[in-house]
């Protein structure tokens, strides 16, 4: 039915057409043409959606109502204190990351190590939302974060991994040749059954489940790791020790191990390059030290209470034993022996006088000539590796993968590596601030949760309120400018009174 040619001559949008409706087509809709198609070469227009209605000979458009909440609206009350700080701690990595990836790519891996770094534990289908509700996305937009695209994009690194190699080969020539690296391995629970780094590691038997081996070399200096690399859980650390310390390219300073990663292990890779020196201790029953006599102690270690040594030189190579006995261990070591023996009843008084005199010893080896209390001192400081598998698995919650094929555990773990990386710069930059010596570092986390920003008028974002105590962390990190004091005026002399 023809549209009469009033309601045609009735104002209404420009780009509109009018249709009729009703039992009797006496109603009349306005519609808008959102484009046009190709149809037998004919080009035909496109109808869209009802704009408005013509009543009584006029045009009267549709009111639009807000959107619903449920919609995919922008957040507008986003994390901010934890993500900005990260981010400004981080940034460095993300231009070196850039130097490999490309910068889609680079920006995926620095997004998902900060979320991993500042939300522990969690899980790849969660990074969408936690992406979408911190500052990070106002930060780097357009990343790309759900459940399906991680997946892919992690099985992707996977496949590239030696631009994985690249990258820890790139941190490991920054390491100077004074630095001291302390090298350790650590287990993660796998159960999966279709990647071949799981496997059941010498732990099987306590913790009922496969694992795989992540080895690790932190610089003391800097106070973060500089590499890592993922083995199969059945594979010993001496039987990784090489392939690792080639393949992420550690060729300056010197490796402070233990005793799974015997320098003889890596004895080609040391012969290549030699500004790379190690720290290692020895066994108890190790022939040097009877040829040697390291336990005539020569003389007291300086700077350190109860503690005697002995340094000899191995004839024909270049390798230096030193020998150390802290007589506060000799005694706790010689009394738990003795409880032990009395408890099961089997004191052997030749055994006893055979192992008292290696009571709260300890031997190292290492390829450089140095002063016993260098060496005592560095090997001392070896614990804090232990630290660093501590926040690995506990602050940051990296105990088990979460992931199965292999491709995607080597990608997930160097996104872990990064994640440690980042949470290492944290420390240093609480410790920096002096918030460690009354906060522990999950409570400072919490409080950096809590700083969050509102989006107010023409775009800008304000701090929501906090507590007064939580505005002085924020001070304290330079994430805030601390209040200026208001200066006031002294008071002058009272005016003189005229008589």
């Amino acid at each position: 039915m023809a549209i009469p040619e009033e309601i045609r001559k009735v104002e209404r949008p420009r780009n509109t057409i009018i249709m009729a409706y009703g039992k009797n087509k006496d109603r009349y809709a306005v519609k808008q043409r959102t484009g046009c198609k190709y149809s037998r070469g004919r080009r035909l227009p496109v109808t869209g959606p009802t704009i408005g209605h013509i009543i009584d000979m006029k045009y009267v458009p549709i009111l639009v109502s807000p959107a619903s909440c449920s919609s995919r609206a922008d957040v507008e009350l986003k994390d901010w204190g934890g993500t900005s700080l990260c981010d400004s701690l981080f940034s460095s990595v993300l231009d070196d990351l850039m130097e490999i990836y490309s910068p889609e790519d680079a920006k995926k891996l620095y997004c998902i190590s900060i979320l991993r770094a500042c939300n522990p534990g969690a899980k790849d289908c969660e990074l969408k939302e936690l992406y979408a509700d911190r500052v990070l996305s106002e930060l780097h937009s357009g990343v790309v974060l759900s459940k399906n695209t991680v997946s892919k994009f992690l099985k992707d690194v996977g496949k590239k991994c030696t631009r994985i190699t690249a990258f820890m080969r790139k941190r490991a020539s920054s390491v100077g040749l004074d630095a001291h690296l302390l090298v350790d391995g650590t287990l993660k629970s796998s159960e999966s059954k279709v990647n071949t780094l799981s496997g059941y590691s010498r732990k099987a038997a306590v913790k009922g489940s496969r694992d795989i081996s992540v080895v690790y070399a932190f610089d003391l200096e800097r106070n973060e790791p500089v590499c890592s690399k993922c083995f199969p859980g059945n594979m010993l650390d001496v039987t990784a020790y090489e392939e690792f310390v080639s393949d992420c390219g550690l060729t300056h300073g010197l490796i402070v191990a233990d005793k799974g990663f015997p320098a003889d292990a890596a004895a080609s890779h040391y012969a290549k390059n030699p500004n790379l020196h190690y720290l290692n201790p020895i066994k108890r029953n190790s022939r040097f030290i009877e040829t040697h006599h390291l336990f005539n102690f020569t003389g007291i270690l300086e700077g350190y209470e109860g503690v005697t040594y002995k340094k000899a030189k191995v004839n024909g190579v270049n390798k230096w034993l030193y020998a150390f006995r802290d007589t506060a261990s000799a005694s706790k070591e010689e009394r738990d022996w003795l409880s032990r023996a009395e408890k099961e009843k089997a004191f052997d008084d030749n055994e006893f006088k055979k192992r008292q005199s290696s009571f709260g010893t300890i031997v190292l080896e290492c390829d450089k000539d140095l002063s016993p209390e260098t060496v005592y001192a560095a090997y001392s400081r070896r614990w804090e590796i232990e630290v660093v598998m501590k926040y690995y698995k506990s602050a940051c919650e990296f105990d088990e993968t979460r992931v199965h094929n292999d491709y995607s555990v080597i990608a997930s773990e160097f996104c872990d590596f990064l994640a440690t990386v980042l949470t290492y710069r944290l420390i240093n930059k609480f410790t920096t601030a002096g918030l460690l010596r009354q906060l522990n570092y999950g409570k400072v986390m919490s409080i950096l949760r809590r700083a969050k920003k509102v989006k107010v008028g023409d775009g800008e974002w304000r701090l929501v309120k906090m507590n007064p105590s939580h505005m002085k962390v924020l001070e304290s990190l330079s994430l805030i400018e601390a209040p200026q004091p208001v200066m006031h005026r002294p008071v002058g002399r009272p005016r003189k009174q005229h008589v």
